[in-house]
């Protein structure tokens, strides 16, 4: 099988996240997401005895998961290849770090092989509608200024495609859901400032090399500030968080049942009478 092309530029993504951990502390979305698993998890209603969690800031989510009742749990860089033992976990937790993975597929087979039978894997990342505001601003003010268009926020995966990946990592009873987090900056350039300490900035291999000019960056500044201003003077930004649950694989867990094997109608069910297709088209 072919390998894809990389997406992403996965050395400066080191470089970016590396120069993000000095320039000071924005979690705030690590927090409130960590915090959302933390309740996802209280909803399984199992407790977890080997949890590991995996992403950039798997360190933070450790402490936050441990505040939140999940003690012993083993911190894991998001790398291509995770410092994960086969079989040692029941719970996985990828945290806010697939979104920039080459093979997020491979990423959730790795975590998969690391849960024992009917371990949990929950992967939280970005996507959907996440940054629109901020793409749509840079790119209306690109083509006005230089007459073309080049990346300069990552694609956002969309819910339906990225709960696919958890099918095809071979996890069971997948369940793909988002949680969307509304935030305001006094100013899009702010954002701008919060993306760069968060280690959120553009890192793909096509983007362009050529730093944006005074005159683009005005001229989407003003755009993001008319496009989308509050009345208070502020500007939102959008943050899609994708959650992915899937379960490892084990011979006592419940299965769909084969079509046509029902014991019962849902006619009968709805207390209405049934129809065949016939019948309903010549109404």
């Amino acid at each position: 099988m072919q390998t894809p092309p990389a997406l992403f530029d996965q050395a400066l993504l080191a470089r970016r996240r590396e120069r993000a951990s000095r320039l000071g502390e924005a979690d705030f979305l690590h927090v409130a997401v960590a915090a959302e698993v933390a309740e996802r998890l209280k909803e399984v209603n199992r407790t977890f005895h080997a949890p590991a969690v995996v992403g950039p800031r798997a360190g933070l989510w450790a402490a936050l998961l441990s505040a939140g009742g999940l003690p012993g749990i083993r911190a894991v860089p998001d790398a291509d290849v995770l410092d994960l033992e086969p079989g040692a976990h029941d719970l996985v937790v990828h945290g806010l770090g697939l979104h920039w993975a080459n093979d997020p597929v491979g990423q959730l087979v790795q975590a998969r092989r690391a849960l024992g039978p009917d371990g949990l894997m929950i992967a939280a990342l970005f996507g959907g509608e996440t940054l629109h505001e901020l793409r749509r601003a840079l790119a209306e003010a690109e083509v006005a200024t230089t007459g073309g268009l080049s990346p300069r926020v990552a694609p956002m995966g969309e819910i339906r495609d990225l709960g696919g990946l958890v099918q095809r990592a071979g996890l069971a009873m997948p369940v793909a859901d988002h949680h969307r987090f509304d935030v305001t900056y006094a100013s899009p350039l702010a954002l701008m400032r919060d993306l760069r300490v968060m280690g959120e900035t553009n890192v793909l291999r096509d983007r362009s090399r050529r730093p944006i000019s005074r005159a683009m960056l005005a001229d989407a500044m003003t755009r993001y500030d008319t496009l989308f201003g509050r009345e208070d003077g502020r500007v939102p930004a959008t943050f899609d968080v994708v959650f992915l649950t899937g379960w490892a694989p084990a011979a006592d867990q419940p299965k769909p049942l084969r079509p046509g094997s029902a014991a019962a109608r849902l006619a009968d069910a709805l207390g209405a009478e049934e129809q065949s297709a016939g019948e309903r088209a010549g109404q």
